[in-house]
């Protein structure tokens, strides 16, 4: 039984060790491999055709250089989402609620996003921290708001996805311990909180695959900016 609610995010260990590297593992075995085979099975063909739209919607408005970045891009989004979904099932743990590791997935996106621009084409990159016609007198400021605004992007990455997911375990928590409370106490009245945990649950899985989706589209937003 948990001591509080925040212990479910907890990184799990085993005689002391730290077991995040193998719990970051165990979702992705759950990927279908490609194989050597003209046809494939149902699931490899149903993930291969949606990263397929998905990725050509991902890249839809960046240019040809920002193509290269598909393939990371492809493998970031399915990576997230099994993260996200995993982590939904009893007796499983959700690395995307470490701010950590989200942290250590944005901030080297963003970086390489802003690196880029500034190999590509530095003037345009710079130029988006002056907007075009800006009086004289609002230049200092404004550079110095534009400058933050693109030093905060990666945080806001990282806490976005962290936040989310862990604000719904939270609830998810909270609601099925009302719902097994209410069983004991008043089995008559147990269908309402039931039904309101089977759509918090309907939810959640929805908000695990949107925050995935949310946090690769601005990945390639930064990355159309800069290319």
């Amino acid at each position: 039984m948990m001591t509080n609610l925040f212990s479910q995010f907890e990184i799990p260990q085993m005689f002391g060790t730290n077991m995040i590297l193998i719990t970051l593992l165990a979702p992705l075995m759950l990927i279908p491999q490609p194989v050597n085979r003209l046809n494939t099975n149902r699931t490899s063909t149903l993930t291969k055709w949606a990263l397929k739209k998905i990725t050509k919607h991902l890249m839809m408005p960046a240019s040809k250089n920002g193509f290269k970045w598909a393939p990371l891009l492809a493998s970031l989004l399915l990576m997230l989402m099994t993260f996200n979904i995993v982590g939904m099932f009893p007796y499983t743990f959700t690395p995307t609620t470490q701010l950590s590791m989200n942290m250590a997935l944005a901030l080297p996106l963003w970086l390489a996003t802003v690196l880029t621009g500034l190999r590509m084409q530095p003037t345009k990159s710079m130029a988006h921290l002056l907007p075009e016609g800006t009086p004289t007198l609002l230049i200092p400021i404004l550079i110095i708001i534009e400058s933050i605004s693109l030093l905060i992007r990666p945080i806001a990455l990282g806490v976005r996805l962290t936040a989310n997911l862990t604000a719904g375990h939270l609830l998810l928590q909270l609601i099925s311990t009302a719902t097994l409370t209410t069983i004991k106490m008043a089995p008559s009245l147990f269908l309402l909180p039931t039904l309101l945990l089977t759509l918090l649950m309907i939810l959640e899985f929805a908000v695990a695959l949107i925050q995935a989706y949310v946090f690769t589209l601005l990945t390639c937003l930064y990355l159309q900016e800069n290319t």
